[in-house]
């Protein structure tokens, strides 16, 4: 009632303070990812409509205006009954923005939210509907319930706020076994024939896996064990090392308690009616399986039908499984996702990496990088994770568990978003995935070089019994994920000193983002670090305090060596700092989530990618305005997001991976005319031969790099010359069956050596780096990486060649690698030549004082002098600079120019 009167009210003061018979309607036209007119001038009581003119989703989002998701064909209208300028975006493409002027006023209201949650105005009328919750392929999920907790069940919905923070990109608001971004729900059994008292809300605390673990939000030590698996007093403080193969009967945990067997007792007991003489079988047998698992090694996979136990109890669980789907009442999990200010400072995306195999709503997705909220039930038990494309290593997965089974599952079988995988969940695949996944959201699990002393690198992951199915969907019963994963991949591992530096000095500096950083005068994370390669020391860290630079990602500089562009990949702006002092020079809002920039060779002014956008957008030298916004995209296709893009020495052609609609996109510079070509899924960065002949993506989910000429066919394919082909780097392994030999997974960075001889990949998945040559455009050689292997860029060698500067986003070292030692052409003897630590020691010059996750988050990496064809050309001459070799200054027609 009071709602009711609330809104009669409401509409009561709507009706007193709308003008009659005057107001008009305006229109605005959304195309080609534009609003049309963009700035629109109305009297107080005139109405706006937005038509979506366009071929994919859009919105118009901020203060009072907050439409469904429209999607194309569709209108939102509302009428405005006070003066002010009411700025508004689209919450799919952040970069397009509009704002409505009402009654001519010239001071501008303060810029609304861009989740519209600013003053409340006149309820608006809309022909727009929201999409189904299930989330589909229709824009995003219409959930926007929030609340939830770690632990979720049917109704109680597990939520996560995605933020800038590291380490808890996915957020949860807990901390299990170290990290922020896994979350454990239930598909509860309820029973038709049971009160309403049964049913999750109402009394949560007769549900398993729910009750303490809903107190104070923090999921910590034997609580989050118990949530996880029943009373595992201990266990998360047992060293599992993977060179020993302890017995379940030797951690000196109940197995009962161990496996969750406990749980599935009482789960049977509330399904079935009472007196039922299966509970009381399941009961006894369960507890041989206890017994039975006693002499099976913890960290590998048993299965359960080799059990003796397992011929009468596999068909028994079958049995009280198939009559609770009959007389159950089924209750999905929602998860809630929330993109907003401040956590997350701009755009990102919802997207299903791993999910199990029929469940609804999936591949669960977006049309474009966006801010708000979206939702998406999970109906099926198994391992569902989750990543964003515009920054693909914030990551949250969810275990949603049938407790009617043992252990958590995993699934039967598991859907990849990478080359439509379809593999039951003990594939390899699913157990790398899942050990980068701890790996990379558990910073405990980052790996921590020393200069002078080795060091052990022991992971740690949740000592939870899994549940897996093999390729004959036999179930497989996993005592424990920590000793698993520590068995298969083998360790700890002792981390070598990175003591070895190379026996010849590199010309001038290194600039790395080291993205991780945190500092004291500083919210947001991230520096760039300079390193003097002629000494092979951490000179300077840059992380701009006064401005609280967010995230750097990655930087470039200008003709003449003053300045660092530097990008802030989860912020809309652009920085710029002096380069000799590291002093802060100035700012300039590019749009969402910028990522990459360079220069123009013949300009000098700059390039920066707009990867949560859908264009480039190219700035006057210095950086002191915006000049022009190139799309990347035709009008009417999907939102590109383009991330790493190249330019040509020649400053005419640009090439950008876009990783929202998987193809790349090259750009005539001059004209801004584009064309698309075909790339592998979610190509990532671009790299670029010194002739401009071709260039190389880098697939993300695709795990293979595309060759693509840009003028005539220049691939190879076999000794021929072809338009474009896909290398494979898969061609020594199996999804399900595991490698053969070495092979790339999650490939990042992408350059070209100066002189052409070399293209180098870097593997996040699998920690390496590929060596492609260029002549045959097949892989060539395989080199060590750390954890997150991501940046690499080259820069020139004393007397001649070039060194390959290579970082990680989960390791606080740096290796150099020569492509060509004895440069005699042959990049087979490729090598890591030395390895040193970025994080700062006394000596290092500060601008903020180092807190936590020094010289982590290894991703832009910028050599200087500039190494490249057409900015070699035209770097200055200076005492650095001069070390240049004739060579190094024309890599392509040293021939004529240099005797």
């Amino acid at each position: 009632m009071a709602a009711a009167t609330a809104f009669t009210m409401t509409a009561l003061a709507v009706g007193l303070s709308a003008p009659a018979a005057s107001a008009a309607t305006h229109s605005v036209s959304i195309r080609n990812l534009q609003y049309n007119p963009a700035t629109i001038s109305v009297d107080v009581g005139d109405a706006v409509t937005w038509s979506n003119d366009d071929s994919v989703f859009h919105s118009v989002t901020g203060g009072p205006l907050n439409s469904p998701d429209m999607e194309p064909g569709q209108k939102y209208s509302f009428t405005f009954s006070s003066a002010g300028t009411f700025n508004y975006r689209c919450k799919f493409h952040p970069d397009m923005t509009g704002s409505v002027v009402v009654g001519g006023s010239s001071s501008p209201s303060p810029t609304p939210s861009p989740t519209g949650s600013a003053t409340p105005s006149p309820t608006p009328t809309s022909t727009a509907t929201t999409p189904p919750p299930d989330g589909g392929s229709s824009g995003g999920g219409g959930g926007e319930g929030e609340g939830g907790a770690p632990v979720g069940t049917g109704p109680l919905p597990v939520s996560m706020r995605l933020t800038d923070n590291q380490g808890s990109w996915y957020d949860t608001n807990v901390n299990l076994f170290g990290g922020r971004s896994l979350a454990v729900a239930e598909l509860p059994r309820v029973p038709l024939s049971k009160t309403a008292s049964s049913l999750p809300g109402v009394n949560l605390d007769g549900l398993p896996l729910v009750g303490e673990a809903l107190g104070d939000g923090a999921l910590l030590g034997d609580d989050a064990l118990g949530a996880l698996n029943g009373d595992l007093s201990g266990l998360d403080k047992f060293d599992f090392d993977g060179s020993d193969a302890p017995l379940v009967g030797e951690l000196g945990v109940d197995p009962l308690k161990l496996l969750g067997l406990d749980s599935t007792k009482e789960a049977i007991s509330t399904v079935l009616p009472e007196g039922d003489p299966r509970a009381e079988k399941a009961a006894t047998l369960l507890d041989q399986l206890a017994e039975q698992m006693r002499s099976r090694p913890a960290n590998s996979s048993t299965t359960l039908a080799d059990l003796p136990v397992g011929a009468d109890l596999l068909p028994l669980l079958e049995d009280i499984q198939k009559y609770a789907e009959t007389n159950d009442l089924e209750l999905p999990v929602t998860a809630n996702f929330d993109i907003s200010a401040p956590q997350a400072a701009s755009a990102h995306t919802v997207t299903g990496l791993i999910w199990p195999d029929g469940a609804k709503g999936f591949p669960f997705d977006q049309p474009g990088a966006f801010v708000g909220k979206t939702s998406v039930q999970l109906t099926e038990p198994g391992l569902y994770a989750f990543a964003c494309k515009i920054h693909p290593y914030m990551l949250g997965a969810i275990v949603v568990d049938d407790p009617l089974t043992p252990g958590l599952d995993f699934g039967k079988k598991l859907r990849v978003n990478s080359r439509s995988l379809n593999v039951p969940s003990d594939g390899d695949i699913i157990a790398q995935l899942v050990q980068k996944f701890f790996n990379i959201t558990v910073p405990g699990n980052w790996q921590k070089y020393s200069n002078t002393e080795d060091r052990q690198w022991n992971p740690a992951y949740p000592p939870a019994p899994i549940l897996m199915h093999d390729s004959e969907g036999r179930q497989e019963i996993v005592p424990s994920l920590d000793a698993y994963l520590k068995n298969k991949f083998h360790t700890p591992k002792t981390l070598p000193a990175t003591s070895q530096r190379p026996g010849v000095p590199g010309v001038g500096e290194v600039w790395v983002d080291t993205q991780m950083e945190k500092t004291a005068g500083k919210t947001k994370s991230g520096a760039a670090t300079k390193i003097d390669v002629s000494t092979w020391t951490v000179d300077r860290k840059v992380a701009l305090p006064e401005i609280n630079m967010n995230n750097p990602h990655n930087m470039w500089t200008d003709r003449e060596e003053k300045y660092i562009y530097q990008t802030e990949w989860f912020d809309n702006k652009l920085d710029v700092f002096d380069r000799k002092t590291g002093e802060f020079v100035r700012q300039i809002e590019v749009g969402t989530d910028p990522s990459h920039v360079m220069t123009r060779t013949d300009t000098d002014q700059l390039h920066v990618a707009l990867n949560g956008g859908s264009a480039v957008m190219e700035l006057s030298p210095g950086a002191t305005k915006i000049d022009r916004r190139i799309p990347v995209q035709a009008p009417g296709e999907k939102v590109a997001h383009p991330h790493a893009h190249w330019m040509s020495a020649d400053g005419k052609t640009m090439v950008t991976p876009n990783v929202n609609s998987y193809d790349s996109t090259v750009v005539d510079i001059p004209t801004g005319g584009i064309r698309k070509e075909a790339t592998g899924e979610l190509p990532i960065a671009t790299g670029m031969t010194p002739d401009s002949s071709k260039v190389y993506e880098a697939n993300f989910l695709g795990a293979s790099v595309s060759c693509i000429s840009l003028k005539d066919s220049a691939c190879n394919d076999g000794g021929a010359k072809t338009h474009s082909k896909q290398i494979d780097l898969w061609r020594n392994y199996d999804p399900v069956k595991g490698s053969t030999g070495p092979f790339g997974g999650l490939p990042i960075q992408i350059p070209v050596s100066p002189d052409g001889k070399a293209v180098l990949v870097a593997n996040t998945l699998t920690s390496n780096i590929t060596v492609i040559d260029p002549k045959t455009d097949e892989v060539k050689k395989w080199l060590p990486c750390d954890a997150g292997c991501h940046g690499i860029n080259f820069g020139a060698k004393k007397g001649g060649g070039y060194y390959a500067y290579v970082v990680s986003k989960f390791s606080n070292a740096m290796s150099i690698v020569d492509i060509d030692p004895d440069n005699n052409g042959d990049i087979s003897d490729a090598k890591v030549v030395g390895r040193m630590v970025i994080a700062a020691d006394e000596n290092t010059k500060t601008d903020d004082r180092i807190v936590d996750y020094a010289g982590m988050g290894g991703q832009g990496v910028l050599a200087i002098p500039l190494a490249y064809n057409g900015w070699v050309q035209n770097v200055p001459s200076n005492a650095v600079n001069d070390q240049l070799t004739c060579r190094q200054r024309n890599p392509l027609d040293y021939e004529s120019k240099c005797s």
